[in-house]
């Protein structure tokens, strides 16, 4: 038990601080600080301040909610605009095509990442990824992911050169264990995923496509 820092909490929070406030302090998870103090009663000289705090982080919250939400909206719409002027490059669509079917879509996240075993695929998707999505080399990440029996010393080395990617932007590869006691495929490579952190381009990326499902002769 961390008693001290339980007593260090306890007057804190009789202080009127919130949780977040008493965290900096007391090197303890959320849940252990939720356990202390749940029966501790805030001074009420103190709890006006503290509402009024909560009260204005809340209001801060939500405006920066309004604020994302409203620069996604325009980024989409800027989006949609343009895919016109777009749509007869070849390897725009190409690209898009090939995001649409096989790229990380979740809303959520808004995560850009594109995976795949096949390096012409790859290969195409960088060059989607550089001359139409104009992404600065340093923001490209790269993922591989390999099976056990498919493992070799000289894999990121290949995909870096696939990729034109330094293996200083690769995160640590992932080996997949496996019950296989042979290689059904000896030419096999891994996986590569090609990740970028940009979330203006992926809703960029949502306005093209949703420009395309909205289109006039998809719908007749």
């Amino acid at each position: 038990m961390k008693l001290k820092e339980r007593r260090k909490a306890i007057r804190l929070r009789r202080l009127g601080k919130s949780y977040g406030e008493i965290l900096k302090y007391t090197p303890v998870s959320k849940g252990t600080l939720s356990l202390w103090l749940r029966d501790i009663e805030v001074n009420p000289k103190f709890l006006a301040e503290l509402r009024g705090r909560e009260i204005s982080r809340y209001a801060g919250a939500k405006a920066r909610q309004r604020q994302r939400i409203e620069k996604t909206e325009l980024i989409i719409r800027d989006a949609k605009k343009e895919v016109w002027s777009l749509y007869r490059d070849p390897l725009f669509l190409a690209g898009l095509m090939l995001y649409w079917a096989e790229g990380d879509k979740s809303d959520e996240n808004e995560q850009i990442k594109f995976t795949n075993s096949d390096p012409e695929m790859i290969r195409v998707m960088m060059c989607w990824f550089r001359k139409v999505c104009v992404v600065p080399e340093e923001k490209f990440r790269i993922s591989l992911h390999v099976h056990e029996l498919h493992c070799r010393s000289d894999m990121e080395d290949y995909w870096s050169r696939v990729t034109k990617v330094p293996l200083t932007q690769f995160h640590k590869t992932y080996i997949k264990q496996t019950s296989l006691r042979y290689r059904k495929n000896h030419l096999y490579n891994g996986t590569c995923a090609i990740r970028v952190s940009n979330r203006d381009l992926f809703r960029r990326m949502k306005g093209w496509r949703l420009a395309i499902v909205e289109s006039e002769s998809l719908r007749k």
